[in-house]
């Protein structure tokens, strides 16, 4: 079985795929998440992929999640984010840190479980939105699924987060029923 960390590098090379095929124009365009533009969702993925970073590396945030991460090249700000991510989750203790989040400090196995969580569930979402489906790894999304099914996710569906889940065939790909689980409508709008 894979350990966390080599899961989050399997995400951070989904994403990235799937990043690089999104052009400029594409960015206002809507994201299957209410109300947020594929821009919007992709700066709050690189945004949290620069704050856990931070977080793991005794850096100081000196940012909020949302404000502009992007800049004028949203490839290249994703590109940053990734690689300083996945050094990040690659220092000995970074499972055995603790980790600040919005909601309080969590250990850094935990903390693990949630980064992945963001980075699977939104570069699904992206994906689905711009009809790139080829680029997600369906194992990823399914192994995510079982987790997220095992521990206690519902305390996360809540206005803002997850909604409730979208009923979805067991047979359909691992992001579809991922996305379900987590309130989005898998099959793009």
């Amino acid at each position: 079985m894979s350990t966390p960390i080599d899961r989050i590098d399997a995400a951070l090379e989904m994403a990235a795929g799937i990043v690089i095929d999104i052009s400029a124009d594409r960015l206002a365009g809507p994201s299957l998440c209410p109300g947020w533009s594929l821009g919007f969702e992709l700066n709050h993925l690189v945004g949290g992929m620069r704050i856990f970073a931070a977080e793991l590396s005794g850096a100081v945030v000196d940012r909020d999640h949302h404000d502009d991460w992007l800049g004028n090249d949203h490839r290249a700000a994703f590109a940053i984010a990734a690689d300083l991510d996945g050094t990040a989750w690659h220092r000995p203790d970074a499972l055995e840190s603790t980790v600040r989040l919005g909601f309080g400090p969590v250990p850094g196995a935990m903390a693990a479980v949630v980064h992945l969580t963001e980075l699977v569930v939104h570069s699904a979402d992206l994906a689905v939105a711009v009809g790139n489906t080829d680029r997600i790894d369906d194992t990823l999304c399914g192994q995510l699924l079982e987790t997220m099914r095992s521990t206690g996710f519902d305390s996360f569906r809540q206005p803002g987060m997850f909604g409730a889940e979208i009923a979805e065939s067991p047979q359909a790909a691992g992001h579809r029923r991922l996305l379900a689980f987590t309130g989005r409508n898998p099959a793009g709008r």
